[in-house]
């Protein structure tokens, strides 16, 4: 078994809107040419994605939704009609080959867990995926196909495997979890921004799932202007009970990068410090817990130089066991890239201080650690529940 595989094609790129939309591929191309720089591709493999074909689209969406995608694709469906399947919007405005733009990247994560549940590599990443909005019959929040819910269906009907989804998005990952929601072969588990003031307004802590689901649907909406100490301390904790309950076969993750303090859709206040933490407290827990089986997927982010090619990167880190990126970034990607934006960052770490210190503080991390208890209450045992009174994660500041 080799230890690691990334899985992209420059064909990615097509999926693209518009050039003034926030949802914009060079996303993938400032990343890869930062870890280009870094000498990091150098040693490891890159795996070409294919095309999801109907049928495994099938296992989450609509027969009539694949065919209006198709067709709006290619000019041939009404605005009208359009409008039905959550296409031609303002979030998801119609563009050429949507359907076989799309279909590649849910082939890409359909491919990197492939990869690992069939023991060829024990961690992969898929840079292109993450659209975790998309609805069994329509598109939502830039996201025309679910990949991730797809490819957790083929995965399940192929390996009869339980999946821990882990969603740091600062959106909610509503797709992914309506789509499982009554299922018990599925953890998922969404640690983003409270939906009281952000897209899609959904991800409460009472949304725990039905039926042979209750009990793995997880949520912890964070109250706006949440801070990395805060942030941190809830998703070690939740994720590592996560896996002592649900046992999982395989992690995947998805490591949106919009809740970073840059971000222009979102009201959290992340720095890199985080974005160095996170992957790395998932490869512990994926170690600990799957023997290593890991699956990395891309998602949110809308600075895209600022943080994304810097948050991506340190999830490429993590999963090929390197410690975080740290110092000054390569000066040649900083050159090239000066050329198209100014805002280039010349080191890994954030600026100190990034914003102005938040006056609410203390009131949002008790906050936070309120909604922790709320939803591990019911899970855990007796005796894991006097740990769960609050401490400061700043008390050390």
């Amino acid at each position: 078994m080799k230890e690691f595989a990334y899985l992209y094609s420059p064909e990615e790129a097509a999926y693209r809107f518009s050039d003034s939309h926030p949802f914009n591929p060079i996303r993938l191309e400032l990343t890869l040419s930062l870890l280009e720089a870094t000498g990091a591709l150098e040693t490891v493999d890159c795996i070409v994605p294919r095309r999801a074909t109907d049928e495994e689209l099938s296992l989450i969406h609509d027969a009539d939704y694949i065919q209006a995608v198709k067709l709006a694709g290619h000019g041939e469906l009404s605005p009208m009609k359009a409008q039905m399947y959550g296409l031609g919007t303002e979030d998801t405005p119609l563009f050429d080959q949507m359907h076989e733009s799309a279909a590649l990247l849910v082939g890409g994560t359909i491919e990197a867990c492939e990869l690992v549940l069939s023991g060829q590599y024990r961690r992969t990443f898929h840079i292109g995926g993450g659209l975790h909005h998309g609805f069994r019959g329509r598109a939502s929040g830039f996201c025309i196909y679910n990949d991730t819910a797809v490819a957790m269906a083929a995965m399940i009907q192929k390996y009869d495997c339980r999946i821990l989804y882990v969603d740091t998005d600062a959106h909610h990952g509503d797709g992914v979890q309506w789509a499982f929601y009554n299922r018990a072969d599925v953890m998922t588990l969404s640690l983003h921004e409270t939906g009281r003031y952000l897209f899609p307004g959904t991800g409460m802590v009472t949304e725990r799932g039905a039926e042979e689901g209750y009990g793995w649907s997880w949520n912890v909406p964070f109250d706006a202007f949440t801070e990395d100490a805060s942030f941190l301390q809830a998703y070690r904790t939740v994720l590592f009970e996560a896996c002592e309950l649900f046992k999982p076969d395989l992690i995947i993750t998805q490591n949106g990068a919009d809740a970073h303090a840059l971000d222009p859709l979102t009201h959290l206040s992340l720095t890199m410090e985080s974005y160095e933490q996170i992957p790395q407290i998932a490869v512990e827990a994926a170690d600990r817990y799957t023997d290593g089986r890991i699956v990395a997927l891309g998602g949110g982010g809308y600075d895209w130089y600022r943080v994304v090619p810097r948050a991506w990167s340190q999830v490429f880190a993590a999963l090929t066991n390197q410690s975080p990126f740290h110092g000054n970034l390569p000066e040649e990607w900083i050159q090239r890239w000066q050329k198209e934006s100014p805002t280039v960052p010349v080191t890994w770490a954030d600026p100190v201080p990034l914003y102005p210190m938040i006056p609410r503080r203390p009131e949002i991390e008790e906050k936070n650690w309120e909604t922790v208890k709320r939803l591990l209450w019911p899970f855990i045992d007796d005796s894991k529940k006097e740990h769960l009174s609050f401490s400061s994660p700043y008390s050390n500041d």
